[in-house]
């Protein structure tokens, strides 16, 4: 029987994704692991390997389609033996209607029996909802709304990949009926969500309205556009975002990265100011291991390796790649790690995994010129630092005296459910220490 290639879930979060370009044509003869397809996700365009061996009998899917979403057919794999002919009579089965009144018993062999073969509307069919006990797969911000909402996840079937429940599973879902226990325990949780949720603004025709006698030049938003728009956006709305600031007085690290410089100058190393903010905040973070942790809506979890994220802008929108166990790591390893990272961030050629979790995250717009500014925090991560430009500027020395110093601001975003005041101070305090006493994260 012929088999679909269904729309695969690139990573843990992904619902759709766009079919760049097609690497086979309907006739090619193909092996496991051989490459199919170049598939868009949010972030990247990655390559998708083919599973089975056999034949590509039909691209179900024309390349270029944007918003395919996981677990779609995509196209057809026929076994030795089996024609064109074979796909239209095995859709034609697999179409017709089930029972209006079957019973759960009748339509599980049913849905087992349709599954290597089921039309490309029917491939995202919801799994049934959970037995008691059962694990739930649910992607995150599935979970997020179903909280807000007082809705029970083993109640609800998914239409993700294995039955995972995703974000249109829950909107589309009621809340329990009046009265009932669960509605009580959550609705001061919803009352709060709902509370804190901003109006949406002035619709699209609103917009299109007025400025309609106007010159303007339309952008499509592509995949990466939208999940920023939407975590950003959830960010500012759920995250009780709080503010420090310092300035930092950076002679001594420029010129102890002058003469680190001249010393791997023959190794082709070129340390930035950059490579050691990311030392600094890593150590800060084992120094103060209770502000390295993220929120998992329930709870905190508290991360004994410092991954720490560093946004690298791109064409479009950025990335946070993350380098993970900073602290252990040499300056110069993480400066190559660093500028591969954000080479490849450039290209659009991360894997998820390398661009998802951390505790922490940098943000550096001193290169553009800018002062000082406040960044966003990326959900989950407890805190993010704003690093503005290093300027020249008169400053009281140790002996009351004014002299001229190098001085860089950065302002830490902190996540107040994560992290109290105090201990953001303690975090930011170890940090500036790290960048202006430098030859001590060497030791």
């Amino acid at each position: 029987m012929p088999t679909e290639i269904l729309m695969p879930a690139l990573s843990p979060t992904m619902e759709e994704g766009t079919l760049a370009k097609w690497l086979v044509k309907e006739g090619d003869t193909v092996s496991s692991g051989d490459l199919l397809a170049e598939i868009e996700t949010d972030k990247a365009t990655m390559e998708f390997e083919a599973v089975d061996e056999g034949v590509i009998g039909k691209l179900l899917v024309a390349a270029g389609t944007e918003g395919v979403k996981v677990n779609t057919a995509i196209a057809v794999l026929l076994e030795d033996g089996e024609s064109a002919e074979d796909i239209g009579s095995t859709a034609k089965a697999e179409a017709a209607p089930a029972k209006e009144d079957a019973t759960e018993g009748d339509t599980a062999p049913a849905k087992a029996e349709a599954k290597p073969a089921a039309p490309a509307d029917a491939a995202a069919a919801p799994a049934a909802p959970k037995k008691d006990g059962e694990r739930v797969f649910a992607s995150p911000l599935a979970r997020r709304i179903a909280a807000e909402k007082g809705l029970d996840l083993t109640q609800i079937a998914g239409s993700g990949p294995k039955g995972r429940i995703v974000k249109a599973d829950v909107e589309g879902a009621k809340a329990p009926a009046a009265g009932t226990a669960a509605q009580k325990a959550d609705a001061p949780a919803g009352k709060a969500a709902s509370a804190r949720v901003a109006p949406a603004g002035p619709s699209t025709e609103t917009v299109l309205r007025m400025y309609a006698d106007r010159e303007v030049t339309e952008v499509k938003l592509d995949g990466m556009r939208k999940t920023i728009a939407a975590r950003l956006t959830e960010a500012k709305q759920t995250i009780p975002h709080f503010y420090l600031r310092r300035d930092i007085r950076l002679d001594a690290l420029m010129a102890f990265r002058s003469q680190l410089n001249g010393q791997l100058e023959k190794r082709g190393v070129k340390l930035s100011v950059n490579d050691f903010i990311i030392k600094a905040c890593a150590l800060a973070l084992q120094q103060v291991p209770a502000a390295n942790a993220v929120w998992a809506n329930d709870r905190i979890l508290q991360l004994t390796p410092s991954d720490v994220a560093v946004a690298v802008a791109i064409e479009g929108g950025l990335f946070t790649p993350v380098l993970k166990d900073a602290d252990k790591k040499s300056l110069s390893s993480l400066s190559v790690e660093m500028k591969d990272l954000a080479a490849r961030a450039r290209d659009r050629k991360l894997a998820p995994h390398e661009y998802q979790g951390g505790s922490f995250a940098i943000s550096n717009l001193g290169m553009f010129g800018i002062d000082n500014f406040d960044a966003v925090i990326n959900p989950p991560h407890g805190a993010i630092l704003a690093v503005g430009a290093g300027v020249k500027k008169p400053v009281v020395g140790a002996d009351g005296g004014v002299e001229v110093a190098t001085v860089m601001s950065v302002t830490l975003s902190v996540d107040h459910r994560v992290i109290d005041g105090a201990l953001g101070a303690e975090l930011l305090a170890a940090i500036v220490d790290g960048l202006e006493n430098p030859m001590a994260m060497l030791a």
